[in-house]
């Protein structure tokens, strides 16, 4: 990793130990369905097969990508778990995920943990919000992990620019970021959707929890992406 990555690519590993380990602690509690919305290539079915052979874990992406994902599965010999359900959404055909999580064998009746990270910002406010009203519509004792991007200005300086690349990146690939939240906007918008309990995780939460006495200096950026924990 270049030094100028480095910490972004460690908060994405941050993110993503806290759900698996979120993920760990629901099953133990009888939850038995994963949802990962704009899954890409997540690597989760592959790398904990101890864990996810427990669950059903529904990745939901875009049909090319996930066509793509399924055959490179397939080629390396690891095929598609029978606890995997790969649901294609095509968002700008007008696909409701949700109807295809139901028709994928998803279970509304009980409970699931649902991830989505690296996606808000891509997202108008009035989708999140739509997003976040149908998961607060799921059975009680299900758990939304979201993140998000904090304005800008609310960043460390010395992220700034590493922040400002991304930006310029994404509008160069006709992707640009265009939701941004305080903490205090998503925990209200969360609630305003209908969840019964919201927290905010941060960074340096993240940071504390897993990347504490490191002596290579390794750790997330602080007031970059943080994220949201909502339960019904």
């Amino acid at each position: 990793m270049s030094p100028f990555t480095r910490p972004f690519r460690t908060s994405i590993v941050a993110r993503a130990r806290f759900i698996e380990d979120l993920v760990a602690e629901q099953a133990a509690r009888g939850v038995g369905q994963y949802v990962i919305l704009g899954a890409g290539l997540d690597s989760f079915a592959q790398r904990r097969p101890e864990l996810a052979g427990r669950l059903l874990v529904f990745e939901i992406d875009r049909p090319g990508p996930q066509a793509w994902k399924r055959q490179r599965l397939v080629d390396l010999g690891l095929g598609i778990p029978s606890f995997l359900r790969l649901v294609p959404v095509d968002f700008e055909a007008g696909d409701a995920w949700w109807e295809r999580l139901a028709a994928s064998g998803f279970d509304s009746g009980r409970p699931a943990v649902v991830a989505s990270t690296g996606v808000s910002m891509y997202l108008t406010k009035g989708a999140i919000g739509a997003t976040l009203r149908q998961v607060a519509a799921l059975a009680p004792g299900s758990t939304l992990a979201m993140s998000f991007m904090l304005p800008i200005e609310l960043a460390d300086p010395e992220v700034r620019p590493g922040i400002e690349q991304a930006l310029a990146g994404a509008q160069a690939n006709g992707t640009p970021f265009i939701s941004f939240f305080t903490p205090t906007e998503m925990l209200t918008l969360a609630r305003a959707a209908g969840f019964g309990e919201v927290q905010h995780v941060s960074a340096a939460t993240l940071a504390q929890r897993y990347f504490a006495g490191r002596t290579d200096g390794l750790r997330p950026p602080n007031n970059s992406e943080e994220l949201l924990v909502a339960t019904t």
